[in-house]
């Protein structure tokens, strides 16, 4: 079972989002909060396989609760749902460590197939926020600690296919599939896009590449 916490200050939201998994075999609710301090009190109590986590609300906000997640140590796997009214704050919510992006007006099935892909170690960003977050990436300073980085490397055009499919939340054995390529070398191609574009880790590709316009 992929054990989720819920993270909204809207209990409308929180109970719509936990009647909805409870549709899915493999899924259950671990825990709810309404606010960040409730978040890092779920966590730190039991931590989830996924966490769901909102943005915008009173108090400690999901940003300022990631952040603090990161501080700690690894955050769970954190998939913010938004209503995406503030590009910037979404776009620092996944530097600070959020693994993927959905809309709340997802249907079910997307909902389950993100929690499923971060559960599984992917990242998802979902297709309809790219444009925006292109935008706004690009209007905004490059994160701490990779200010200094130089413009990524030239990509071959296989690389840009794993890149895109990385951006689409696709784990390894997904991208193997698609591009009928071997598993290890679809590894070996997501090492060097990392090395080629100065990151660490899937999520941090994902938005250099939105950054430098690769995902176009």
């Amino acid at each position: 079972m992929i054990r989720v916490a819920i993270v909204d200050d809207q209990t409308l939201v929180r109970h719509g989002i936990r009647g909805l998994l409870e549709l899915a075999d493999d899924i259950e609710v671990s825990g709810e909060a309404g606010d960040g301090d409730g978040a890092l009190a779920l966590v730190a109590a039991d931590p989830p396989d996924v966490l769901l986590l909102d943005l915008r609300m009173p108090g400690r906000d999901g940003l300022s609760a990631l952040t603090a997640l990161a501080e700690g140590g690894a955050p769970p796997p954190t998939l913010v749902l938004t209503t995406f009214d503030d590009d910037e704050l979404a776009l620092r919510a996944l530097r600070a460590g959020a693994r993927g992006f959905l809309l709340k007006d997802v249907t079910l099935e997307q909902l389950v197939d993100a929690i499923r892909t971060l559960a599984s170690g992917g990242t998802l960003v979902q297709p309809a926020l790219t444009e925006r977050l292109v935008r706004a990436a690009r209007a905004l300073p490059e994160p701490d600690g990779i200010d200094d980085l130089p413009a990524p490397q030239p990509l071959t055009e296989r690389e840009r296919e794993v890149l895109r499919l990385l951006a689409g939340g696709y784990a390894n054995r997904e991208i193997a599939a698609a591009l009928h390529l071997a598993e290890g070398t679809v590894k070996n191609h997501v090492s060097s896009l990392l090395l080629k574009l100065g990151v660490r880790d899937r999520t941090r590709a994902v938005l250099r590449a939105l950054q430098h316009g690769l995902l176009g």
